[in-house]
């Protein structure tokens, strides 16, 4: 199954399908483990103590996400 990104409104990116294909690093080039998961939820509001997943803060601070995703480049 594809991997498919849905930006939630006003809230965390949900990452779902075939995580194994999926790989993460963090800003050292150091791998984040997922093996296991079947879904994840990415921060975008940059407020989560869990970066980078979501612990649920974007609702604490009231982010408010742009109603449409802007083109790439």
């Amino acid at each position: 199954m594809a991997i498919k990104m849905l930006f939630t409104p006003n809230g965390s990116i949900a990452v779902a399908g075939d995580l194994s294909e999926l790989k993460l690093v963090d800003s050292t080039g150091q791998p984040i483990d997922i093996s296991g998961e079947t879904k994840i939820w990415l921060c975008r509001c940059g407020a989560s103590k869990t970066k980078p997943f979501c612990d649920g803060s974007h609702e604490t601070i009231g982010f408010r996400a742009a109603d449409k995703a802007a083109a790439p480049g």
